[in-house]
């Protein structure tokens, strides 16, 4: 089991930039942006509910992450994760 409090700060910080860049302008950023622009709806609750949802979708991640390592290598899964980048980014300029 990792150690909580042995950090390795160039990993975290690579791991938050990374996913900080690719949340931003996401689906997920401007249906949070929408939330937030109800006059009626707590932006301190839009925030809470974005936010554990976002710790939660990251977990799924995590745990995959860890069951498909046991029987897939490193590797493959990036090349997978690379080919699915593309075919997505594919499927978008098809749909423009």
């Amino acid at each position: 089991m990792d150690n909580l409090l042995s950090i390795d700060w160039r990993v975290f910080i690579t791991i938050f930039a990374s996913v900080f860049i690719a949340e931003l302008g996401d689906k997920t950023q401007l249906a949070t942006m929408l939330f937030a622009a109800d006059k009626e709806t707590s932006k301190w609750m839009v925030f809470a509910a974005a936010s554990a949802a976002l710790v939660v979708a990251s977990a799924v991640g995590v745990l995959a992450g860890s069951v498909l390592s046991a029987y897939i290598s490193q590797k493959v899964l990036a090349y997978i994760a690379g080919v699915g980048f593309i075919l997505i980014g594919i499927l978008t300029l098809v749909k423009a």
